[in-house]
């Protein structure tokens, strides 16, 4: 998918942090932390091995006894970490060669790998806080997703080959899968519970133009829809549902449009059944890229005053006037008029290609006002 959003860094945010995790996710400061931690472990392992396996040729300068495991152990601990108090040395020249060619260096890298975690922990912490910052402030008017499954994935991948901007979608899911998966796909992901509010502020959601929901519970959808919409009245708010009984619960929650999933699903393959021509056509409407496709535009001057079927580069099957929908047979709509908005349906765009008359529609809100267009 196109429109990958540029981490130099390779940051991700932790899960449960409500950080934003962006593309190009890279390890999680914990497994990171682990990993350095077992290195320093062989390290100090492997110094006192080598000690204890040449235990001749070390000498205690305390009690004059010889070196034990304990003291193997104890000469490694205070040799790594550069204390070296000296009581236990090596007397032997191959013992002395040893400790310059293999423990020196041994210890240099411990060194190494201890400050240099300890600086990288300090530094991300301070990093992760920027970006996130860096994120949330030049997020407006943008497009959030709430569930990234088969429905938010395919959601996503319609507004891309929409012209629509990635870097302006983000997603959230609970699921850390998802998380990895919308970062693949180029677009920046939250983890966490979408019902939570902090969350949803966390995605600047009351700077969204448009909030889409595909949860796989619809009381859960519903829960959401209701939390969004007390956080930004103005957004536009799409919801997918699986029972059909369940559509005006989510409109009184304040939905915009409610698409039923399982009733669609079963319209289509009762179609399909009926006649395979009807039940491909009609998928090849909902498919981009290739065939046919459904999409809407503003009217043009030259078309101002003409009929809809007059129009005959593109076939207009509806009207949107003063935010009402109007079918192309509607004699309100016999004579197009500016500032209409067509819906149509045309040759689908290739790769790259971008329809000629095709062009940004200005989005409206019924719910005091717009945001203004960055």
């Amino acid at each position: 998918m196109a429109g990958i959003i540029p981490n130099p860094s390779g940051y991700r945010g932790r899960p449960g942090s409500g950080l934003v995790s962006l593309p190009n996710r890279g390890t999680t400061a914990s497994r990171e932390l682990m990993l350095r931690a077992l290195i320093g472990v062989g390290l100090l392992a492997i110094t006192t091995l080598l000690v204890w396996f040449d235990r001749e040729s070390y000498s205690d300068n305390t009690n004059g006894d010889g070196v034990n495991f304990i003291d193997a152990l104890y000469y490694a601990t205070v040799t790594v970490t550069t204390t070296g108090y000296g009581d236990i040395t090596p007397v032997s020249a191959h013992a002395r060669v040893i400790n310059a060619l293999i423990i020196t260096p041994l210890r240099i890298v411990f060194l190494v790998l201890l400050v240099g975690t300890t600086l990288e922990v300090l530094a991300t912490e301070g990093r992760r806080a920027l970006i996130d910052a860096h994120w949330r402030k030049r997020m407006r008017n943008h497009i959030v997703v709430v569930g990234y499954g088969t429905k938010g994935r395919t959601a996503v991948s319609t507004l891309a080959r929409n012209g629509r901007d990635i870097s302006k979608v983000v997603v959230i899911d609970a699921r850390p899968t998802a998380i990895a998966d919308a970062n693949l796909d180029g677009v920046a992901a939250i983890e966490g519970d979408a019902t939570r509010r902090e969350l949803l502020r966390r995605a600047e959601i009351a700077k969204a133009r448009e909030v889409i929901i595909t949860l796989d519970r619809d009381d859960s959808a519903i829960l959401v829809t209701l939390t969004v919409r007390q956080l930004n009245p103005r957004a536009h708010v799409v919801v997918a549902v699986r029972e059909d009984q369940n559509v005006s619960l989510l409109r009184q929650s304040g939905a915009d449009s409610v698409v039923t999933s399982s009733d669609m699903v079963g319209r289509l393959l009762g179609m399909s059944a009926v006649s395979p021509n009807i039940g491909t056509t009609l998928e090849d409407l909902l498919t981009s890229g290739d065939g046919l496709e459904i999409s809407e535009r503003q009217v043009t001057p030259d078309e101002v005053g003409r009929n809809p079927s007059e129009i005959t580069e593109e076939r207009v099957i509806a009207v949107v006037r003063n935010k009402t929908l109007r079918r192309y047979f509607d004699p309100t709509v016999a004579k197009l008029e500016p500032g209409d908005e067509l819906v149509v349906v045309r040759r689908s765009a290739g790769p790259g290609e971008r329809p000629a008359r095709d062009r940004e529609i200005p989005i409206r809100y019924e719910r005091g006002g717009a945001l203004d267009d960055d």
